[in-house]
Protein backbone atom coordinates (compact mmCIF):
# COMPACT_ATOMS: atom_id res chain seq x y z
CA UNK A 1 0.00 0.00 0.00
CA UNK A 2 1.34 3.42 -0.96
CA UNK A 3 1.99 5.67 2.06
CA UNK A 4 -0.15 8.74 2.77
CA UNK A 5 0.80 12.18 4.00
CA UNK A 6 -1.55 12.42 6.97
CA UNK A 7 0.07 14.46 9.75
CA UNK A 8 2.83 15.46 7.31
CA UNK A 9 4.44 12.01 7.20
CA UNK A 10 5.93 12.66 3.73
CA UNK A 11 6.73 16.38 4.11
CA UNK A 12 10.47 16.13 3.58
CA UNK A 13 12.56 17.63 0.74
CA UNK A 14 13.70 15.02 -1.79
CA UNK A 15 16.47 16.87 -3.61
CA UNK A 16 14.59 18.02 -6.68
CA UNK A 17 17.61 19.79 -8.13
CA UNK A 18 15.62 23.02 -8.42
CA UNK A 19 15.15 26.06 -6.20
CA UNK A 20 13.22 29.32 -5.77
CA UNK A 21 14.92 30.84 -8.82
CA UNK A 22 14.08 27.94 -11.14
CA UNK A 23 11.70 28.72 -14.00
CA UNK A 24 9.14 26.79 -15.97
CA UNK A 25 11.71 26.36 -18.76
CA UNK A 26 14.08 24.69 -16.31
CA UNK A 27 11.43 22.37 -14.93
CA UNK A 28 9.89 21.25 -18.25
CA UNK A 29 13.23 20.45 -19.87
CA UNK A 30 13.21 16.85 -21.10
CA UNK A 31 9.49 16.33 -20.39
CA UNK A 32 7.33 15.13 -23.30
CA UNK A 33 3.56 15.63 -22.86
CA UNK A 34 2.54 14.62 -26.36
CA UNK A 35 -0.91 13.04 -26.30
CA UNK A 36 -1.67 14.31 -22.79
CA UNK A 37 -4.72 16.45 -21.99
CA UNK A 38 -4.71 19.15 -19.32
CA UNK A 39 -7.30 21.53 -17.90
CA UNK A 40 -6.02 24.71 -16.25
CA UNK A 41 -8.43 27.03 -14.44
CA UNK A 42 -7.38 30.68 -14.44
CA UNK A 43 -5.25 29.79 -17.43
CA UNK A 44 -5.49 33.07 -19.32
CA UNK A 45 -3.60 35.34 -16.91
CA UNK A 46 -0.63 35.32 -14.54
CA UNK A 47 0.94 32.06 -13.48
CA UNK A 48 -1.99 30.16 -15.00
CA UNK A 49 -1.15 31.54 -18.42
CA UNK A 50 2.51 30.66 -17.94
CA UNK A 51 1.48 27.14 -16.91
CA UNK A 52 -0.64 26.78 -20.05
CA UNK A 53 2.22 27.98 -22.29
CA UNK A 54 4.64 25.55 -20.68
CA UNK A 55 2.40 22.48 -20.87
CA UNK A 56 1.45 23.27 -24.47
CA UNK A 57 5.11 23.74 -25.41
CA UNK A 58 5.78 20.21 -24.15
CA UNK A 59 3.06 18.83 -26.44
CA UNK A 60 -0.02 18.72 -24.24
CA UNK A 61 -3.48 19.73 -25.38
CA UNK A 62 -4.56 22.34 -22.84
CA UNK A 63 -8.18 23.27 -22.18
CA UNK A 64 -8.69 26.68 -20.58
CA UNK A 65 -12.13 27.33 -19.09
CA UNK A 66 -12.78 31.07 -18.74
CA UNK A 67 -15.55 33.46 -17.76
CA UNK A 68 -14.43 36.10 -20.26
CA UNK A 69 -13.82 34.27 -23.53
CA UNK A 70 -12.83 37.41 -25.45
CA UNK A 71 -10.06 38.20 -22.95
CA UNK A 72 -8.93 34.57 -22.89
CA UNK A 73 -8.85 34.34 -26.67
CA UNK A 74 -6.68 37.46 -26.86
CA UNK A 75 -4.25 36.30 -24.16
CA UNK A 76 -3.91 32.79 -25.57
CA UNK A 77 -3.84 33.75 -29.25
CA UNK A 78 -0.29 32.66 -30.04
CA UNK A 79 -0.25 29.39 -28.11
CA UNK A 80 -0.73 26.08 -29.99
CA UNK A 81 -2.80 23.12 -28.75
CA UNK A 82 -5.31 25.28 -26.85
CA UNK A 83 -9.06 24.81 -26.45
CA UNK A 84 -11.22 27.52 -24.87
CA UNK A 85 -14.44 26.80 -23.01
CA UNK A 86 -16.90 28.93 -21.04
CA UNK A 87 -16.95 28.48 -17.25
CA UNK A 88 -17.58 30.76 -14.27
CA UNK A 89 -16.19 29.47 -10.97
CA UNK A 90 -18.82 31.44 -9.03
CA UNK A 91 -21.60 29.63 -10.89
CA UNK A 92 -22.06 25.93 -9.98
CA UNK A 93 -24.26 25.31 -13.01
CA UNK A 94 -21.53 26.67 -15.29
CA UNK A 95 -19.00 24.31 -13.69
CA UNK A 96 -21.35 21.36 -14.09
CA UNK A 97 -22.01 22.10 -17.77
CA UNK A 98 -18.29 22.44 -18.51
CA UNK A 99 -17.47 19.17 -16.74
CA UNK A 100 -20.35 17.31 -18.39
CA UNK A 101 -19.23 18.43 -21.82
CA UNK A 102 -15.69 17.21 -21.22
CA UNK A 103 -16.74 13.86 -19.75
CA UNK A 104 -19.14 13.28 -22.65
CA UNK A 105 -16.23 13.81 -25.07
CA UNK A 106 -14.95 10.47 -23.73
CA UNK A 107 -11.41 11.81 -23.49
CA UNK A 108 -9.14 11.00 -20.54
CA UNK A 109 -7.92 13.86 -18.38
CA UNK A 110 -4.24 13.56 -17.48
CA UNK A 111 -3.77 16.86 -15.63
CA UNK A 112 -6.26 19.01 -13.75
CA UNK A 113 -4.63 22.18 -12.47
CA UNK A 114 -6.92 24.08 -10.12
CA UNK A 115 -5.07 27.37 -10.40
CA UNK A 116 -7.68 30.16 -10.40
CA UNK A 117 -8.03 32.24 -7.28
CA UNK A 118 -8.93 35.58 -5.72
CA UNK A 119 -7.45 37.50 -2.79
CA UNK A 120 -7.88 40.76 -0.87
CA UNK A 121 -11.53 41.06 -1.84
CA UNK A 122 -14.36 42.69 0.14
CA UNK A 123 -17.03 40.57 1.79
CA UNK A 124 -19.18 38.86 -0.81
CA UNK A 125 -21.21 35.68 -1.00
CA UNK A 126 -22.35 33.60 -3.94
CA UNK A 127 -26.05 32.86 -4.42
CA UNK A 128 -25.76 29.90 -2.03
CA UNK A 129 -24.45 32.15 0.74
CA UNK A 130 -20.87 30.89 0.50
CA UNK A 131 -18.11 33.45 1.09
CA UNK A 132 -16.52 34.34 -2.23
CA UNK A 133 -12.88 33.37 -1.53
CA UNK A 134 -13.95 30.00 -0.17
CA UNK A 135 -16.28 29.52 -3.15
CA UNK A 136 -13.74 30.52 -5.81
CA UNK A 137 -10.44 29.29 -4.38
CA UNK A 138 -11.68 25.98 -3.01
CA UNK A 139 -15.27 24.84 -3.29
CA UNK A 140 -15.59 25.44 -7.03
CA UNK A 141 -12.50 23.30 -7.57
CA UNK A 142 -13.84 20.57 -5.31
CA UNK A 143 -16.98 20.50 -7.46
CA UNK A 144 -15.02 20.63 -10.72
CA UNK A 145 -12.75 17.77 -9.66
CA UNK A 146 -15.71 15.67 -8.52
CA UNK A 147 -17.55 16.15 -11.79
CA UNK A 148 -14.43 15.48 -13.88
CA UNK A 149 -13.56 12.38 -11.85
CA UNK A 150 -14.62 9.82 -14.52
CA UNK A 151 -12.18 11.43 -16.98
CA UNK A 152 -9.37 11.50 -14.41
CA UNK A 153 -9.86 7.80 -13.67
CA UNK A 154 -9.98 7.07 -17.38
CA UNK A 155 -6.44 8.44 -17.80
CA UNK A 156 -5.02 5.64 -15.66
CA UNK A 157 -2.27 7.91 -14.39
CA UNK A 158 -3.46 11.46 -13.67
CA UNK A 159 -2.52 14.33 -11.40
CA UNK A 160 -4.67 16.98 -9.72
CA UNK A 161 -2.85 20.13 -8.65
CA UNK A 162 -4.20 22.60 -6.09
CA UNK A 163 -2.46 25.97 -6.38
CA UNK A 164 -2.57 26.90 -2.71
CA UNK A 165 -0.49 29.52 -0.90
CA UNK A 166 1.76 30.23 2.03
CA UNK A 167 -1.30 32.26 2.97
CA UNK A 168 -2.82 29.04 4.35
CA UNK A 169 -0.83 30.02 7.44
CA UNK A 170 -3.18 32.97 7.98
CA UNK A 171 -5.93 30.67 9.22
CA UNK A 172 -7.00 27.07 9.75
CA UNK A 173 -10.34 25.98 8.34
CA UNK A 174 -13.16 27.34 10.51
CA UNK A 175 -15.59 24.41 10.57
CA UNK A 176 -18.04 26.18 12.89
CA UNK A 177 -18.38 29.30 10.74
CA UNK A 178 -16.78 28.98 7.28
CA UNK A 179 -19.01 31.67 5.77
CA UNK A 180 -18.55 34.38 8.42
CA UNK A 181 -22.13 34.27 9.63
CA UNK A 182 -21.19 34.78 13.28
CA UNK A 183 -17.75 36.40 13.19
CA UNK A 184 -16.42 39.61 11.72
CA UNK A 185 -15.14 39.26 8.17
CA UNK A 186 -11.42 39.71 7.67
CA UNK A 187 -10.24 39.22 4.10
CA UNK A 188 -6.93 37.50 4.89
CA UNK A 189 -8.61 35.12 7.34
CA UNK A 190 -11.03 34.16 4.58
CA UNK A 191 -8.18 33.73 2.13
CA UNK A 192 -6.21 31.66 4.62
CA UNK A 193 -8.99 29.21 5.32
CA UNK A 194 -9.68 28.78 1.59
CA UNK A 195 -6.04 27.79 1.03
CA UNK A 196 -5.98 25.53 4.08
CA UNK A 197 -9.02 23.84 2.54
CA UNK A 198 -7.08 23.37 -0.70
CA UNK A 199 -4.27 21.62 1.17
CA UNK A 200 -6.68 19.36 3.03
CA UNK A 201 -8.46 18.52 -0.22
CA UNK A 202 -5.22 17.55 -1.97
CA UNK A 203 -4.31 15.39 1.02
CA UNK A 204 -7.61 13.50 1.12
CA UNK A 205 -8.05 13.29 -2.65
CA UNK A 206 -4.65 11.65 -2.98
CA UNK A 207 -5.42 9.12 -0.29
CA UNK A 208 -8.74 8.18 -1.90
CA UNK A 209 -7.66 8.44 -5.53
CA UNK A 210 -4.24 6.77 -5.62
CA UNK A 211 -5.66 3.28 -6.08
CA UNK A 212 -7.15 4.55 -9.37
CA UNK A 213 -3.86 6.10 -10.47
CA UNK A 214 -4.84 9.67 -9.56
CA UNK A 215 -2.34 11.57 -7.41
CA UNK A 216 -2.89 15.02 -5.93
CA UNK A 217 -0.63 17.85 -4.76
CA UNK A 218 -0.92 21.34 -3.29
CA UNK A 219 1.65 24.09 -3.57
CA UNK A 220 2.73 27.63 -2.81
CA UNK A 221 3.85 29.38 -6.01
CA UNK A 222 5.63 32.20 -4.16
CA UNK A 223 5.07 35.93 -3.93
CA UNK A 224 4.96 37.01 -7.54
CA UNK A 225 5.24 40.31 -9.36
CA UNK A 226 2.90 41.08 -12.25
CA UNK A 227 -0.23 38.98 -11.60
CA UNK A 228 -3.83 40.18 -11.25
CA UNK A 229 -4.32 38.68 -7.76
CA UNK A 230 -4.26 42.04 -6.00
CA UNK A 231 -6.50 43.88 -8.48
CA UNK A 232 -9.17 44.66 -5.86
CA UNK A 233 -6.83 45.45 -2.98
CA UNK A 234 -6.79 49.10 -1.87
CA UNK A 235 -3.43 50.87 -2.00
CA UNK A 236 -3.79 51.71 1.69
CA UNK A 237 -3.58 48.03 2.58
CA UNK A 238 -0.18 47.57 0.93
CA UNK A 239 1.07 50.82 2.45
CA UNK A 240 -0.04 49.60 5.89
CA UNK A 241 1.76 46.28 5.33
CA UNK A 242 4.93 48.14 4.36
CA UNK A 243 4.97 46.91 0.76
CA UNK A 244 4.94 50.28 -1.01
CA UNK A 245 5.47 53.98 -0.52
CA UNK A 246 2.92 56.80 -0.48
CA UNK A 247 2.93 56.94 -4.30
CA UNK A 248 2.12 53.26 -4.59
CA UNK A 249 5.62 52.24 -5.75
CA UNK A 250 6.75 48.83 -4.48
CA UNK A 251 9.71 49.24 -2.13
CA UNK A 252 13.02 47.93 -3.54
CA UNK A 253 13.55 45.47 -0.68
CA UNK A 254 10.09 43.97 -1.34
CA UNK A 255 10.57 43.87 -5.10
CA UNK A 256 13.89 42.05 -4.71
CA UNK A 257 12.12 39.13 -3.03
CA UNK A 258 9.31 38.74 -5.55
CA UNK A 259 9.36 35.97 -8.12
CA UNK A 260 8.89 36.46 -11.82
CA UNK A 261 5.86 34.78 -13.38
CA UNK A 262 7.96 31.94 -14.92
CA UNK A 263 9.50 31.34 -11.47
CA UNK A 264 6.07 31.48 -9.86
CA UNK A 265 4.60 28.84 -12.16
CA UNK A 266 7.59 26.51 -11.88
CA UNK A 267 6.33 24.61 -8.82
CA UNK A 268 2.96 24.00 -10.48
CA UNK A 269 4.65 22.54 -13.56
CA UNK A 270 6.98 20.44 -11.41
CA UNK A 271 4.09 18.98 -9.41
CA UNK A 272 2.24 18.23 -12.64
CA UNK A 273 5.09 16.57 -14.52
CA UNK A 274 8.04 15.47 -12.38
CA UNK A 275 8.86 11.74 -12.41
CA UNK A 276 10.24 12.22 -8.89
CA UNK A 277 6.64 12.45 -7.66
CA UNK A 278 5.32 9.32 -9.38
CA UNK A 279 5.06 7.44 -6.07
CA UNK A 280 4.35 10.42 -3.82
CA UNK A 281 1.17 12.39 -3.32
CA UNK A 282 -0.92 14.43 -0.90
CA UNK A 283 2.11 16.62 -0.32
CA UNK A 284 2.51 20.41 -0.16
CA UNK A 285 5.34 21.88 -2.25
CA UNK A 286 7.13 25.22 -2.61
CA UNK A 287 10.19 26.49 -4.47
CA UNK A 288 10.05 23.39 -6.74
CA UNK A 289 10.55 21.02 -3.81
CA UNK A 290 8.54 19.25 -1.12
CA UNK A 291 8.16 21.69 1.76
CA UNK A 292 9.01 20.98 5.38
CA UNK A 293 6.51 21.28 8.23
CA UNK A 294 6.69 24.56 10.14
CA UNK A 295 5.58 25.14 13.72
CA UNK A 296 6.55 28.80 13.67
CA UNK A 297 3.92 31.21 14.98
CA UNK A 298 4.60 33.63 12.12
CA UNK A 299 4.18 33.18 8.37
CA UNK A 300 7.31 31.37 7.21
CA UNK A 301 8.34 28.88 4.51
CA UNK A 302 6.77 25.46 5.04
CA UNK A 303 3.37 24.00 5.73
CA UNK A 304 1.24 24.05 8.87
CA UNK A 305 0.23 20.68 10.29
CA UNK A 306 -3.39 21.78 10.67
CA UNK A 307 -3.67 21.66 6.88
CA UNK A 308 -2.39 18.06 6.80
CA UNK A 309 -4.46 16.49 9.57
CA UNK A 310 -6.39 13.35 8.66
CA UNK A 311 -9.42 14.18 10.78
CA UNK A 312 -9.71 17.68 9.29
CA UNK A 313 -9.30 16.33 5.74
CA UNK A 314 -12.05 13.74 6.11
CA UNK A 315 -14.36 16.18 7.89
CA UNK A 316 -13.85 18.80 5.18
CA UNK A 317 -14.63 16.26 2.42
CA UNK A 318 -18.05 15.55 3.95
CA UNK A 319 -18.78 19.25 4.51
CA UNK A 320 -17.67 20.11 0.96
CA UNK A 321 -20.08 17.61 -0.57
CA UNK A 322 -22.86 19.23 1.42
CA UNK A 323 -21.86 22.83 0.63
CA UNK A 324 -21.25 22.17 -3.08
CA UNK A 325 -24.30 19.92 -3.34
CA UNK A 326 -22.33 17.21 -5.12
CA UNK A 327 -21.56 13.59 -4.37
CA UNK A 328 -17.88 12.88 -4.91
CA UNK A 329 -17.90 9.12 -5.33
CA UNK A 330 -14.33 7.92 -5.87
CA UNK A 331 -15.10 4.26 -6.63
Amino acid sequence: MKPNNYQGALQKPIGSGFNAKSTTNDVIKGIDLSGKIAIVTGGNTGIGLETVKTLASAGATVIVPARDLAKAKKNLADIPNIELELMDLMDPDSIRLFAEKFVLSNRPLDLLINNAGIMWVPFRRDHRGIESQLATNYLSHFQLTAQLWPALKKAGSARVIQVSSQGHQFAPFHFDDPNFLYREYETLQAYGQSKTASNLFALELDNRGKEFGVRSYSLHPGSINGTELAREAPLELFQKMGFCDQDGTILPEILANLKTIPQGAATTVWCATSPLLDDLGGIYCEDVEIASVTNDSTVTPGVKLYSLEEENAKRLWVLSEKMAEVSFNIS
